[in-house]
């Protein structure tokens, strides 16, 4: 018995539940979808403020920082909603969705995103240590402004890519 067929047989009753239960499937896609869209929402818009504020003065990009560390929390709490969420989705389907290659490309793009997620979050707290509000910054201050740029552009394209691929998902 492969494990696919494993992990089907152990996940029956919820499938059957789930399949069984309009309300409970209805609720468990409803959270996913409003995970997506608050934690995306807020973190498309931080990446939205770090890319208008990518030549601004010292104060403004100090500024920038601060919310950037303010909007982590919520960010990852909608980010623990949808892994709660998505696995509970794909526990109602576990056969489906492991050979589909929409939700295997769907995971990869998630696993990027994460990712920069790690790197914008590594380098927002290092502008943090290093920058100060003065209008000389270091070579390794514009380098990390650099890097959060490229992070910000790649957190949108992330985002998006996987809200494309979710919605494939649902209709294969």
């Amino acid at each position: 018995m492969s494990v696919v067929h494993y992990l089907a047989r152990i996940l029956a009753p919820w499938q059957s539940t789930f399949s069984s239960s309009k309300a409970l499937s209805t609720s468990v896609t409803t959270v996913h979808m409003l995970a997506l869209f608050f934690g995306g929402g807020l973190a498309v818009a931080a990446d939205r403020s770090t890319l208008r504020l990518y030549r601004a003065d010292a104060a403004d990009r100090i500024q920038q920082l601060r919310e950037l560390r303010a909007v982590h929390r919520p960010v990852l709490v909608a980010l623990s909603f949808l892994f709660a969420s998505g696995a509970a989705l794909v526990a109602a389907d576990v056969e489906a969705f492991a050979t589909s290659p929409v939700f295997w490309v769907k995971m990869g793009l998630v696993t990027l995103l994460l990712a920069n997620g790690a790197v914008l979050t590594r380098t927002e707290w290092r502008l943090r240590q290093t920058t100060l509000p003065n209008d000389s910054e270091p070579v390794a201050t514009v380098s990390l402004w650099r890097r959060l740029r490229w992070s910000a552009v790649a957190s949108v394209a992330f985002w998006t890519a996987t809200l494309i691929a979710g919605v494939v998902l649902t209709n294969t």
